[in-house]
């Protein structure tokens, strides 16, 4: 897997900084993925039907520290929403090893460790807001605080309404905050804000931002957008076209907290021309 690091290029003495600050953080989170709550290692996983066998990753290696937020992007197809099935414990792979919290993702899912968050954010129409997000704790038997939940989200003045009152990234802040219910540890997202117009998008980019760095879950958000994964991520992971695996690993060294401005900026510039030309290479 290549490893890539970004450093403003256009001044000596802030490549030095960057250059130092760089070393410094890799040392830092190689001591976090000792303990880490995503570790995969060569990752296979095929599909069988009738017309044949595809595979659709092929040795797979990846890490997620604690506490930490990662982008996984790729072209179509490549394994993405594969990989976090496994990962969710919802298939298993057909090779190589996938550990969420040092356990079995079954595992993790059964201790309710992990949340999963995707495109269609699947409410169910006859439920209210808080009904939908309260959901998962009257199946588990968990207990929360959804009014608190609406809060965190920012949708507690909808608690009463029904997923059709609701704009899209109204019913997706719903089905962050019931994915958020019973407190996981890890939160995968797949595409969540794949469906939303280009200003709800970004909104909802900055504020599933602002809930990561009150709550400091692991992340891993797979995204079809480079601006997007570079706005929201500690690190932006890259696979090949299928069958998948990880090829490049590019720090996104931005400090946080992080606004739209930054688009802006050379650095951020920078880091999306490097993931697309790490996607352009590998496609």
């Amino acid at each position: 897997m290549r490893k890539v690091t970004v450093v403003d290029t256009h001044a000596a003495a802030a490549r030095t900084h960057a250059r130092d600050s760089a070393l410094q953080g890799a040392s830092v989170a190689s001591d976090r993925l000792n303990d880490a709550a995503v570790q995969v290692d060569g990752l296979t996983h095929e599909y069988q039907s009738g017309a044949g066998s595809v595979l659709a990753l092929d040795g797979v290696d990846l890490a997620v520290a604690e506490g930490e937020f990662v982008a996984l992007v790729g072209p179509s197809g490549c394994g993405k929403s594969t990989l976090l099935r496994v990962l969710a414990g919802l298939i298993e792979p057909s090779g190589g090893t996938a550990l969420v919290h040092g356990g079995r993702p079954q595992e993790a899912r059964g201790e309710l460790a992990v949340g999963l968050v995707t495109q269609d954010p699947g409410l169910l129409p006859w439920r209210t807001v808080a009904a939908n997000v309260a959901l998962p704790l009257e199946v588990t038997g968990a207990t929360g605080d959804v009014d608190a939940l609406l809060r965190l989200v920012g949708i507690d003045g909808f608690a009463g309404y029904h997923p059709r009152e609701l704009s899209g990234g109204m019913r997706q802040r719903v089905a962050l905050a019931r994915a958020l219910a019973h407190a996981p540890r890890l939160l995968l997202m797949d595409e969540p804000f794949g469906s939303l117009d280009e200003f709800s998008r970004e909104e909802m980019g900055l504020e599933l931002v602002r809930i990561w760095e009150r709550e400091r879950i692991s992340v891993l958000f797979v995204t079809h957008s480079i601006r997007e994964a570079v706005m929201v991520a500690d690190r932006v992971l890259v696979m090949s076209a299928a069958p998948g695996r990880i090829v490049a690993d590019v720090a996104v060294t931005m400090e946080r907290p992080r606004s739209q401005e930054l688009e802006h900026t050379p650095e951020f510039g920078e880091l999306v021309a490097v993931v697309r030309s790490e996607m352009a290479g590998r496609s």
